[in-house]
């Protein structure tokens, strides 16, 4: 992935509405441009982080899933149509990138991933998206981005609520994923299971879609070392303060001081 220092006419045409943000600014938009992305999991979250960080203007976008699209899908997954059904979602959601955004490199990676699989793509991203639906793979993505040092963005939803946090490794004062849930042993609920209202996962999705931007062009304040719990019934967020924890066994080991 190669990119030049600058913005062509037709990019800063595209782009003017979140380059004229001075927050953001066309130094925002140059390090959106060059950066690279991990999206584990091409389901309800994955779908509009898709879609959101390929408008925004993210440089490269890994797609990582082994399903295929079913009809029970498509109420939540916004990327697919009825046309997609039977295919594989990196393909679905690949060419719906391109549709939004031809300027955006996507890879497609239509396997699920292993350890060697998540050393191999975690070292060559600057960021992580974890859409996935179970404790035992966002286990295997935490343990991978503590061993790197880089940046996971964590959405979950099921039924009216979702989740949402960033822990960013790269910090010594950043808690990880185990620190907050730890051996959880048995499955969560999916929503095969247990249902899951159809704009949640929209909503946590392009929140993660926000936070991954943020995190890569260094804008506002990620939620590190917090995690927004949305309650769609009521509409309503709430929030509660992370730290590390100093005897997790996956990050708090030779990461420097605990926070105090």
């Amino acid at each position: 992935m190669t990119h030049t220092d600058t913005l062509t006419d037709a990019q800063l045409l595209r782009y003017n509405r979140q380059i004229m943000l001075p927050e953001f600014d066309v130094a925002g938009q140059l390090k959106l441009r060059k950066s690279r992305v991990l999206v584990v999991g091409l389901g309800g979250l994955g779908c509009p982080v898709a879609l959101y960080l390929a408008a925004a203007g993210v440089g490269e976008l890994v797609l990582a899933d082994f399903d295929r699209v079913e009809v029970s899908n498509i109420q939540r997954q916004i990327a697919h149509t009825e046309a997609d059904v039977g295919r594989l979602k990196v393909e679905s959601v690949a060419d719906s990138v391109r549709a939004i955004n031809p300027d955006v490199s996507v890879t497609t990676v239509a396997e699920a991933l292993d350890e060697a699989g998540l050393e191999k793509w975690v070292s060559v991203v600057d960021a992580v998206v974890d859409c996935t639906d179970n404790f035992t793979t966002r286990e295997q993505i935490n343990a991978e981005v503590v061993k790197q040092r880089k940046i996971v963005v964590s959405g979950a939803a099921i039924r009216f609520e979702g989740q949402l946090s960033v822990f960013d490794l790269r910090r010594d004062d950043s808690p990880c994923y185990h620190c907050l849930y730890g051996m959880v042993g048995e499955q969560s609920l999916t929503c095969s299971e247990a249902g899951i209202m159809s704009p949640v996962v929209g909503i946590i999705g392009a929140a993660q879609a926000l936070e991954t931007i943020k995190v890569l062009t260094d804008t506002g304040t990620p939620v590190v070392g917090r995690l927004q719990m949305f309650d769609g019934l009521s509409g309503s967020w709430r929030e509660f303060r992370l730290k590390r924890d100093p005897a997790c066994p996956v990050c708090g080991t030779g990461r420097g001081s605990p926070e105090s």
